[in-house]
């Protein structure tokens, strides 16, 4: 078989790279808009959240290229990528040694799980470059060590006990969802929030366990009004603990134009209204939803959940 001499350069300088123990690897994380729900559960170190992944992401790039003797990390301050690639490279034996570029679409600061995608996204690149599939249980391991972690290592939504950076329980895969967002402005380090957020009672933990409940059975059922209302309730309970001062009037917003619920950033500054991207008036919904959430913050995002659909449909990308 004769290939177009593009294909052969390409395949001759892959060859090539291999031969002098240069290798490649990409990977990508996106990241999550707040949580659908974020609490404790009863018991003792029993927090837990419940992601909602959305097509913004982040990708690491890494280049091992043998011989320079150190493996540096552009931009420079994404020092816990550079760590975690450290951390795998050495578990297999590999000289951290060459190039690794983090970019990402996430704010940091803002409850969007950016530090998570970025750690996530290099785990996915080192383990392609060295040729190891990494499992999400793996990178659990990696990622234990070094910060408390969504669990955006795994495609469905999770529920997620990010403190001890452990899986509870897988509930479904995203629904398809549009949330219009705001921006209250400035930055939380999550970090810092966990080590010291006021604690959550029993009586609270008790409503979290049903909470979680309802949600699971909620999404495995497609019953999109009921998710909102657990979101939004969730929402409601964490106004004691990191407030939105956007919340009520957000809320007021979301019934006026028909949507189904709020979600917010429970250690961030982003809330949202969520939409069905099924919903027959969808179109006017989102529009209405924008021009109010643009009056009431001065600023509007809009962001689609990780659905298979919106996977196929937005992105050419594979998030394994």
């Amino acid at each position: 078989m004769t290939f177009p001499a593009s294909t052969s350069r390409s395949a001759q300088a892959a060859s090539e790279a291999e031969q002098s123990g240069v290798r490649h690897g990409v990977g990508i994380s996106f990241g999550t808009f707040g949580e659908l729900l974020q609490g404790a559960l009863p018991g003792l170190d029993q927090d837990f959240l419940v992601t909602l992944p959305i097509l913004r992401r982040s990708t690491a790039r890494l280049t091992l290229l043998p011989g320079t003797g150190e493996l540096r990390v552009q931009p420079e301050h994404k020092h816990k990528s550079l760590r975690i690639a450290r951390s795998v490279l050495a578990c297999h034996g590999m000289a951290p040694s060459g190039r690794l570029v983090v970019t990402s679409q996430l704010p940091e600061g803002k409850g969007m799980a950016s530090s998570s995608a970025d750690l996530i996204a290099t785990i996915r690149a080192t383990g392609r470059a060295i040729g190891r599939r990494v499992t999400p249980r793996t990178a659990e391991a990696f990622l234990r060590p070094i910060e408390p972690t969504d669990g955006l290592m795994y495609r469905d939504v999770v529920a997620f006990y990010h403190r001890r950076v452990e899986l509870y329980r897988c509930l479904t895969a995203p629904p398809a969802l549009t949330i219009v967002g705001v921006d209250e402005g400035g930055q939380v380090d999550t970090v810092s929030f966990n080590a010291t957020r006021p604690p959550i009672t029993a009586g609270e933990q008790r409503e979290y366990s049903r909470l979680l409940d309802l949600l699971a059975v909620a999404l495995a059922g497609g019953d999109l009004a009921t998710v909102g209302q657990v979101a939004t309730r969730s929402a409601q309970m964490n106004q004691a603990r990191c407030p939105k001062r956007y919340l009520d009037r957000l809320r007021h917003v979301c019934r006026q134009v028909g949507g189904l619920g709020v979600v917010v950033a429970h250690s961030g500054t982003v809330l949202g209204i969520l939409i069905s991207n099924d919903d027959p008036g969808y179109a006017g919904k989102i529009a209405d939803a924008k021009t109010a959430c643009h009056e009431l913050a001065g600023n509007v995002s809009i962001d689609y959940t990780a659905d298979p659909i919106s996977v196929l449909r937005r992105t050419r990308i594979s998030v394994g």
